[in-house]
């Protein structure tokens, strides 16, 4: 068991037996109360309090025993560390791939750093956490303030993994992390698509073929390999992309580091083959994940620019697809993406009936519920349907019979 001491005071004993108080050396000179105790470890520790902290200091030495005996015990000097140091110390450690890492490093010492930085692990409260989120309203969009929001209670809750703080603040009750604003899918027309495709230089035109026949990523498309296609057979194996990692252009796995085969229809094959014939397709060689490795990676890319190069997202965007998209008559917006020939691939196959498992799998999605959450108001409506069986069941037609069955 731990004990208070007093530097105030001491207890001595008269010649006579009678003990009595004496002042110390140390007496009105900082705090008064010192806690001390055996750790985990088996090592000293020790807190301070200050005169007419007695209760605090007893309150404390009963906290730390109970929390010895339940296993759940966190050294008070393992949370002075800065929230700067440890979440240098988190991004260094976390394991990433080198494109989110990129991100992530941005958005924490962008937007995580200037509030928190100086602030010891211990010392966060919920209620900074409540007042920075309500200092980013009106600044940042929801979403964004939503993946910081996750950023921080991430990071936290790596300290309360090493033990460093006994909980994360942002899980307290009070403290709500931002919702963003769900917008509905709202997919193109194929004369939308048609528009479009028509407005991109005819070197590129293959893109809106596999993004709103195959659902596949920009990225996917840039990254699309002769061998990845079976013509014949009607399929694609999806297993790299075209990543932008600090500004230079990488290969690396699909998002969620998930391959997957892709039916391919006819009509895009046939496509493929003319666009093959006419822009012989190019053997590259690009480093692996991380611009700094030594794992090269070649494939003989479908797709490529007319300097014989990888196509960058940043200059496509700007210099082909949004020039496209305004020709078409649409207002480009964060909405009006490569992405958005994802949403016409995934509304036309639930207007043919494709199940969301299926439709989860083809568009390289890990969980099919998120699938059915973004897209389930694009399912035909069953309303209908229900109605007229119901009917054929109590108002059967007198018409109906084996020759109409």
């Amino acid at each position: 068991m731990g004990h208070i001491e007093d530097r105030w005071y001491r207890t001595v004993t008269a010649p006579d037996g009678r003990t009595k108080r004496e002042k110390t050396d140390r007496h009105g000179i900082g705090k008064r109360y010192r806690v001390r105790y055996i750790g985990p470890d088996g090592r000293e520790r020790s807190q301070s309090f200050p005169d007419r902290g007695k209760r605090d200091a007893e309150a404390f030495l009963v906290s730390v025993e109970s929390d010895k005996l339940r296993g759940a015990y966190v050294d008070p000097a393992a949370g002075r560390i800065t929230f700067a140091e440890y979440a240098e110390s988190w991004l260094r450690t976390r394991s990433f791939d080198e494109s989110t890492r990129e991100t992530t490093e941005i958005r924490v010492r962008r937007h995580l750093l200037p509030s928190f930085g100086n602030r010891q692990l211990a010392a966060i409260k919920p209620g900074h956490i409540r007042e920075w989120d309500a200092a980013l309203v009106g600044k940042l969009a929801p979403s964004t303030r939503s993946v910081l929001f996750a950023h921080l209670r991430t990071i936290l809750g790596a300290a309360v993994d090493d033990e460093r703080i006994p909980k994360n603040p942002c899980a307290a009750r009070s403290v709500t992390q931002p919702r963003p604003v769900e917008r509905r899918v709202v997919p193109w027309k194929p004369d939308d698509i048609a528009a479009i495709r028509a407005g991109l230089p005819e070197r590129y035109r293959a893109v809106v073929d596999l993004g709103a026949g195959c659902g596949m990523r920009q990225g996917e498309v840039f990254g699309l390999a002769v061998d990845d296609t079976d013509l014949d057979a009607g399929w694609l194996h999806i297993q790299r992309q075209v990543k932008l990692v600090r500004h230079r252009l990488v290969f690396g796995l699909p998002k969620n580091n998930r391959d997957r085969r892709v039916p391919l229809p006819a009509s895009v094959a046939d496509v493929l083959r003319q666009h093959m014939k006419d822009h012989p397709p190019l053997t590259l060689t690009l480093p692996w994940e991380n611009p700094a490795s030594a794992e090269q990676v070649t494939a003989g890319l479908i797709l490529t620019t007319t300097w014989r190069k990888a196509i960058n997202r940043c200059w496509f965007d700007a210099k082909a697809w949004r020039p496209a998209v305004s020709a078409a008559g649409i207002v480009p917006s964060r909405s009006t993406g490569m992405h958005a020939l994802r949403h016409f691939y995934a509304s036309a196959l639930l207007d043919a009936g494709e199940s969301i498992k299926a439709l989860a799998s083809y568009l390289g999605h890990s969980d099919p519920g998120f699938t059915l959450r973004v897209y389930t108001h694009l399912m035909p409506a069953s309303e209908e349907r229900t109605r007229n069986a119901i009917d054929r069941l109590f108002r059967p037609d007198p018409a109906d019979g084996p020759e109409t069955a």
